[in-house]
């Protein structure tokens, strides 16, 4: 399919009422565009009829020589037509969603634009670690290298949970020009479904295995865990099976999110006495129910009583950070909290 799109990235921000935090992601994407040869990125904020002062950081952020392309909505249309909307605006080759309180580290809009133009690829994603104050003071540290994946199992595996974060995501557009993105809405996941067309619809995708973004911690909310990242995140994931999605694919998706992502999860769960611990259950349960490792991982951590479960869940964490090679940026949070 021939290149026809106006930029290689499209940088669309869906906000609604986050002023502050859409100023501070702006005042870096300024500084990023420095590095950047002009006509290869494209900049859309998509406010969803903010009541702040929301015009206000865009127009400021123009006046500082962001290219900016503001869509204001006249009303709040929801999270998930606004996300698609971005989507649908976008008229880049590829369309990275980014989160309003997300950050792209110093010099790292140039390196991705690098990866995007040695490849055709599905999927490029990025490596990111959350922060709570100050991103520069918690930067976990370390290096990595572009991995590229050429199997779906593998890709899956190595990605997890970060198929459902918008801003990790950089999406190759081209491959589903015809798609209305409002089709996914009513999910809390309509990225999922762009990212998983995209994957299986081009033979390589790629993985930064260095750190490209800070992300805000703790900022969003508003949902109950299981039935948006057990329920309906497989339920998208099997909606994809006849266009040629495996169950290899979808079963190393769950091995990772198994191992490294729902044991933490379920254990802030514990910790606040958040959820329905039965609810939770039954919906891991229906899907897991044939795995050993979930009776073994997962399942304690929701049945034994509170601390024997908030025990387990931090033991299962660590070694899934140890297993997953994450657990620098664990100790480096775990670090952070203890001096904050």
């Amino acid at each position: 399919m021939p290149n026809t799109s106006e930029f290689l990235l499209s940088i669309a921000i869906p906000t609604y009422n986050r002023a502050d935090f859409l100023k501070i992601n702006l005042d870096h994407l300024v500084k990023e565009m420095r590095n950047v040869a002009p006509g290869l990125v494209e900049i859309i904020v998509s406010d969803n009829g903010s009541s702040d002062h929301t015009p206000q950081v865009v127009e400021a952020a123009i006046r500082e020589g962001l290219a900016v392309r503001y869509i204001r909505n006249v009303q709040d249309i929801g999270s998930d037509a606004n996300i698609a909307q971005c989507f649908n605006e976008a008229k880049g080759k590829y369309v990275q969603i980014m989160g309003d309180d997300d950050l792209y580290l110093k010099d790292k809009l140039a390196e991705l634009l690098n990866v995007l133009k040695e490849n055709d690829y599905g999927v490029v994603c990025m490596k990111s670690y959350g922060y709570e104050k100050d991103y520069v003071q918690e930067f976990p540290g370390g290096g990595g290298e572009v991995i590229d994946y050429s199997d779906t199992s593998s890709y899956l595996f190595k990605i997890g949970a970060l198929i459902s974060f918008i801003s990790a995501c950089v999406i190759n557009k081209e491959v589903q020009a015809a798609t209305d993105a409002n089709q996914f809405c009513g999910t809390n996941l309509v990225q999922v479904n762009l990212v998983i067309q995209a994957i299986i619809s081009k033979p390589h995708n790629a993985f930064i295995g260095r750190y490209m973004l800070a992300c805000k911690r703790n900022n969003s909310g508003g949902y109950d865990f299981s039935e948006v990242f057990v329920e309906r995140i497989f339920r998208i994931l099997d909606s994809f099976r006849p266009k040629g999605l495996s169950e290899n694919a979808i079963k190393a998706f769950g091995k990772k999110m198994l191992i490294s992502y729902y044991p933490f999860n379920l254990l802030r769960q514990r910790l606040s006495r958040a959820g329905d611990l039965k609810a939770a259950y039954r919906r891991f349960h229906e899907r897991f129910g044939g795995s050993p490792l979930f009776y073994i991982w997962v399942a304690p951590i929701l049945k034994l009583p509170r601390p024997l479960a908030i025990l387990w869940a931090w033991v299962t964490v660590l070694l899934g950070r140890i297993l997953t090679g994450d657990l620098r940026r664990g100790i480096h949070f775990a670090i952070n909290r203890l001096k904050g």
